[in-house]
């Protein structure tokens, strides 16, 4: 079938389809080489000794995790991505805090969400109560104008985190641990003439991540230390140093 492809092709046609497939196997290569490094990593952190890590490594059940995550995953679009998948991971043999359930929807909050994202996770982690204002400020952010395209997005991220269960405005608790209403106050931050609307760097909201939330920090942005001392270079043909 390729033959006769071929001999459809003109040989400049010919030549620029060559250089097509040699930039897609390289791509190819490149995927490959980074879930290589990714397993060694993940390997790297964990002991093995312990019959209960060992256990669950061999388990069908983190198999699936492993072969969801790879297949899901067509190659991390960042090194930031990558090493949370390494972590998610890492901490899904090592620890149960969480029910594979719950990972495999990690694993998905990895593909959907953007760095940004995870930015405004961490910015919250450990800081409940802190505004939305608040969290523009620790993120290293400037000043812009509510009208912009930046404002439109921060206040998209908060939705789509929101909307996600990842975060939610803090709520005080009983000793149940059930949530009390929060009494009706009149706004005034950003609203002294009672003609404009709340502020996407509002001061007065405050946050908080949910448990599921808190659960992702200890799972896809906590990182075990390595009990192996690694480095992985891009080669070709070369094996990875450990």
């Amino acid at each position: 079938m390729f033959s006769a492809i071929a001999g459809a092709w003109s040989e400049k046609e010919q030549a620029k389809v060559n250089r097509f497939f040699e930039q897609w196997v390289r791509m190819l290569e490149e995927e490959i080489r980074e879930k290589e490094a990714t397993v060694i990593e993940i390997m790297a952190r964990l002991d093995l000794q312990d019959e209960k890590i060992a256990a669950r490594v061999e388990s069908r059940e983190f198999q699936s995790l492993v072969k969801k995550t790879f297949r899901d995953w067509a190659g991390a679009e960042s090194e930031d991505k990558r090493v949370l998948i390494r972590n998610l991971l890492s901490n899904a043999a090592a620890s149960s805090a969480s029910s594979d359930d719950v990972v495999r929807m990690f694993i998905d909050w990895i593909g959907q969400y953007s760095e940004l994202h995870f930015k405004v996770i961490g910015a919250i982690y450990n800081s409940n109560g802190i505004t939305r204002g608040g969290v523009w400020r620790k993120i290293g952010k400037g000043q812009v104008r509510e009208d912009s395209a930046d404002a439109d997005l921060y206040k998209l991220l908060f939705r789509d985190l929101s909307t996600g269960s990842v975060i939610r405005q803090h709520k005080e608790t009983d000793h149940r641990g059930n949530f009390i209403a929060k009494p009706v106050a009149k706004r005034t931050s950003g609203n002294t003439n009672g003609r404009t609307l709340t502020s996407a760097f509002d001061d007065e909201d405050q946050y908080e991540l949910t448990e599921l939330g808190q659960q992702f920090v200890h799972y896809a942005m906590t990182e075990l230390t390595s009990r192996i001392s690694y480095s992985y270079e891009a080669r070709s043909g070369d094996g990875a140093a450990l």
